[in-house]
């Protein structure tokens, strides 16, 4: 009896404990929240950002420059990939903290038609971007995306493609499909892994391949491809990639903000870094290879020019 009476008082004791404890914790976090969480933000001591990414390899190189530079100025920064209609929806319901690779006014017309609105738009870094269909280069015969026609069994009836939400792919098969008549091809879904790894592999066998691809990417320096002359315009012209924020993303990271919107790159800046975050590091070193493009003192010029 009396061994039983001791346990119930120390489970009230320890119930009263915990009570305390809750309540401790509550009043501690309740006191701290102008410190700045992801998806609510703030220039303070423990700031954190979510970066959404998609896996674009020029987005690859810069989300993973950015996570190496905040976190160079102490904010805690976690990175999300999504495809890119999530991203987008995630930016709108503030999951979202920041994107970097938001192509307009094209490639995602469709995704800023619907949550443009609801978005920020902090800045424009890179303003030559460019969809296409890409080539071997020593396909002398075949220069523009007309001369595919009736080739389709030259090329395996198909339009190497990458993920079926990316609106490459959409321009791709509904505009330039339709206008040059090359309905006898299948632009077939898949990766950009995926892509690059078959426009490889055709290359080294020397076979006909048409890829889908665009400005800026590596691969133009890496393989000996063009692209196809757009004569009807299918493909549309040149594009802005913009950093984009979630509702308040200004108010809440003022400083953040600013560094962002001084954020250029340059061609040849570009093509390095995307060359070492891509090509010479095994996937997880991106921050190793990230370290070695700062080490240049021309970069690292360059990005204390947007950090100043």
């Amino acid at each position: 009896m009396s061994h039983g009476s001791t346990n119930r008082g120390t489970r009230r004791g320890l119930l009263i404990i915990a009570i305390l404890t809750t309540l401790t914790l509550l009043a501690a976090a309740c006191g701290n929240g102008d410190n700045g969480t992801a998806g609510t933000g703030g220039d303070a001591d423990s700031q954190s950002v979510n970066i959404g990414w998609i896996p674009w390899d020029e987005d690859i190189a810069v989300t993973h420059l950015w996570k190496h530079l905040l976190e160079e100025e102490g904010y805690e920064v976690e990175l999300t990939q999504l495809d890119v209609a999530p991203v987008y929806q995630g930016l709108a319901d503030g999951d979202v903290d920041v994107f970097l690779d938001g192509w307009l006014p094209e490639t995602h017309s469709d995704y800023w038609e619907r949550f443009g609105d609801e978005i920020e738009d902090v800045g424009i870094w890179y303003d030559s971007g460019t969809l296409n269909l890409a080539i071997p280069a020593d396909l002398e015969d075949v220069n523009s995306i007309a001369d595919l026609q009736g080739q389709a069994d030259r090329f395996d009836g198909r339009i190497v493609g990458i993920e079926p939400g990316a609106g490459l792919m959409r321009v791709t098969r509904e505009e330039a499909v339709p206008t040059y008549g090359l309905e006898e091809y299948t632009v077939v879904e898949g990766s950009t892994p995926a892509m690059l790894a078959e426009l490889e592999r055709s290359l080294d066998r020397d076979e006909p391949i048409v890829v889908t691809l665009w400005h800026p990417h590596w691969a133009y320096a890496a393989y000996d491809i063009k692209d196809l002359e757009d004569p009807e315009g299918a493909m549309g012209g040149a594009e802005n990639l913009h950093v984009l924020g979630r509702p308040g993303f200004s108010d809440d990271f003022p400083e953040l903000s600013g560094w962002l919107a001084n954020f250029e790159l340059p061609d040849d800046a570009l093509a390095s870094l995307e060359a070492l975050v891509i090509n010479e590091y095994d996937e997880g070193e991106e921050q190793e290879a990230v370290e070695e493009w700062l080490s240049d003192p021309e970069n690292r010029a360059l990005v204390d020019g947007w950090m100043s």
